[in-house]
């Protein structure tokens, strides 16, 4: 990488770091505490029945050894493992408010990153695309975090399309035990018919791990505005064509088709019971968090 490009990354680290440090400290470290802390129970020990105790957690290998009853003892897991899934395909670099998608991708993932470390939490990393791009194992401490920030803002994919599902089927094959997973991404991958196309990886990953949906959009993958006759390309798939906004029928045609995608995807969620916030690129994404930790309480 030049100098000169480094210096920049740098800085943009620096200011990423200082603005969501701050938040973390001030709003969401107490929030994210409430919301994904004491939801897991540890093992801790072994000890002899007492009157009361629940036989349930009976250890019947011990008790057998031992000729005496004995039961488990179980703890309050305060310890998380945190791994953010982060989409870095080509439709994140779509934007026409303050800023695109993947820049409030990255900083929505560095706001929970610095959230999870205050609470001294393991910060993992998954970028992904149509295929897993980079996997960051957990760790701790500030060195690890920027690490992590850094390649948010520099990783280029090597492909452009999505394929949510496959990084679903990465991240329960990489992380056996049960972690608190954030997917940070437009869930723009569907099918030919507008269905989802991650429901099966979905479906195994929320029995496996406590799994949250961050999506971003913009206001303008809503609705489309009236500016006339534009030329619009998909950039995953690099498919383009002429489409004539001012006409009202071709809005509304959008607006229906894009409504029918989200009520899809709405309805994974609600069957599968995933937590999930849309945040948009012009708004404050702090109100969207906070709503997000006050749905798991």
């Amino acid at each position: 990488m030049p100098v000169q490009s480094a210096t920049d990354l740098l800085k943009k680290v620096r200011k990423i770091e200082i603005r969501t440090k701050a938040l973390s400290h001030q709003i969401f470290a107490g929030e994210y505490h409430s919301a994904f802390k004491g939801r897991g129970m540890a093992f801790s020990e072994v000890r002899e029945y007492q009157y009361g105790d629940d036989v349930r957690n009976m250890d019947w290998n011990v008790t057998a050894r031992l000729r005496s009853p004995y039961v488990k003892v179980f703890e309050e897991e305060r310890e998380l493992t945190v791994v953010l899934m982060v989409d870095v395909s080509r439709s994140g670099l779509f934007g026409t408010s303050v800023r695109t998608k993947r820049e409030l991708l990255t900083e929505i993932a560095a706001v929970l990153s610095f959230s999870a470390i205050l609470n001294n939490d393991k910060v993992g990393a998954l970028f992904f695309s149509d295929h897993v791009e980079k996997f960051i194992p957990p760790g701790k401490g500030r060195t690890h975090l920027l690490h992590i920030i850094r390649e948010m803002l520099q990783l280029e994919p090597t492909s452009d399309g999505t394929d949510i599902g496959a990084a679903l089927r990465y991240l329960t094959g990489a992380i056996k035990k049960k972690c608190t997973v954030f997917l940070l991404s437009d869930m723009l991958d569907v099918d030919g018919e507008g269905h989802p196309r991650y429901e099966d990886a979905l479906k195994v990953a929320v029995n496996r791990h406590d799994l949250s949906v961050i999506k971003v959009h913009d206001p303008v993958e809503r609705a489309l505005p009236s500016v006339g006759l534009v030329h619009i390309k998909d950039s995953e798939s690099g498919r383009a064509a002429w489409v004539d906004t001012s006409s009202a029928a071709v809005r509304r045609g959008y607006s229906r088709w894009m409504s029918s995608l989200e009520g899809e995807e709405q309805r994974l969620f609600n069957l599968y019971n995933v937590d999930n916030v849309s945040i948009s690129t012009g708004s404050d994404y702090v109100k969207g968090l906070m709503a997000l930790f006050a749905e798991r309480r």
